[in-house]
Order: structure tokens, then C-alpha cells, then sequence
């Protein structure tokens, strides 16, 4: 290893040794920690048992700072997980506000692109109520439900499903009812919610 140091080492060694020879200054040996508690009337025998108590305390405040640290990254890691799920939550619930319906209609099961008014029980037809959604949120799944409501306000049939997940922001979606021969005369009604929200309605009515 060479010895020869430049200039700007040469300082920096001169810089620490006069640092050490400060601390070896200011540090006091056994014997004349010893002498001071003798000048102060206190025992020097307990010289040992007060050096292994600092040093315990010294132990458990550097534990302490360290635990403080430990706590602070836990605590920063919560707030930003926190922060995290909250703009999640908040960005899938305007999704979901943003979500309209852009056509819907009645239709049996052969659809030929048009919408029923009017259903004959006689043919106990399998009614289709088929929704087109804009502004669908991609790349989720939608909790969808269907009311039939009958002639006097009576729910008759309820369907509960959910959505393939969504590739395109205009997505369609259907709900079925099989009427029934059986089935009250009169003005029907089918409703579409997304939970509480109810994004569409028809009427029609059952001859």
C-alpha cells in the first residue's frame, strides 16, 4: 500500500487526529472516574453496576429511536395504502356514476333489431329486455337487476346477475322473463338497476 497522500488527505487525516485527540481528552479512565466518586463521598465499588445500568439505558433508548423509525415507516406505509384504496374507491364509484344507458327495449328471444310494445300470453313468449350501456367502466363486472313488475305494482319476477367483464365502453346487456300463459293483462313494467341505482325502465303491455 503506498504512503504518499496528497494535499487534500493530508488535511483530513490531520482533521481526524486532532478529533481523537479531543475525545481521549474529554474520556476518563477507571482510576480517575474512581477518585471523582471517592471526592464526592460516593462508594466506587458500584463503579461497575453503574456502568452496566447506563449502558442498559443507552441500549434501550437506541431501541426506542429504532422502534420510533420502524413505527414511522408502518405508519407512512398505512397512509399510503389508505390514500391508495381511497382513490381507488373513489375513481371505480365515478365509473360507475358515469354509466347511462344509451337504448333499451323489449324484444323476444329471435331479435330482429327493433322493440315490442305489446306481448300476446297466448304464445307464452320468453320476453328479453335488452340494454345498452354507455360510458361502461372497462375491464370490470357489473352487479345487475331486473324487476318485472305485473299489472298491480307486484314484483313477479327478479333476476340478479352479473356481466361478463367489459371490454368496450359500449357494452350490451340483457335480462329474461319467461311470461307465462298465465300471465295478468295490462301494462307491464321492467326495470334495470346497478344497486340502488336504476339505470332504465320499459312498459309494455300483455294482451
Amino acid at each position: 500500500m503506498s504512503s504518499k497522500l496528497n494535499e487534500e488527505q493530508l488535511k483530513q487525516i490531520i482533521a481526524e487526529v486532532g478529533e481523537m485527540s479531543r475525545r481521549q481528552e474529554t474520556e476518563l479512565d477507571r482510576e480517575q472516574i474512581q477518585e471523582i466518586l471517592r471526592e464526592l463521598n460516593l462508594p466506587p465499588e458500584l463503579l461497575d453496576e453503574a456502568i452496566i445500568q447506563l449502558r442498559r439505558r443507552q441500549a434501550l433508548a437506541h431501541q426506542r429511536r429504532k422502534d420510533r423509525f420502524v413505527l414511522g415507516g408502518i405508519a407512512i406505509a398505512l397512509v399510503v395504502a389508505i390514500g391508495t384504496t381511497f382513490w381507488f374507491t373513489q375513481r371505480h364509484n365515478s365509473a360507475i356514476a358515469n354509466i347511462q344507458v344509451q337504448r333499451d327495449r323489449i324484444t323476444l328471444a329471435g331479435d330482429d333489431g327493433g322493440g315490442l310494445n305489446r306481448v300476446a300470453r297466448q304464445n307464452n313468449p320468453e320476453l328479453f329486455y335488452r340494454v345498452t350501456l354507455a360510458d361502461a367502466p372497462v375491464g370490470e363486472r357489473l352487479n345487475l337487476t331486473c324487476n318485472w313488475i305485473d299489472p298491480n305494482g307486484q314484483t313477479v319476477k327478479q333476476n340478479r346477475y352479473q356481466t361478463q367483464t367489459i371490454t368496450t365502453s359500449i357494452w350490451n346487456t340483457h335480462c329474461r322473463y319467461n311470461l307465462g300463459t298465465g300471465a295478468k293483462t295490462g301494462t307491464w313494467q321492467v326495470q334495470m338497476f346497478l344497486g340502488d341505482r336504476l339505470l332504465g325502465e320499459e312498459k309494455f303491455t300483455v294482451e
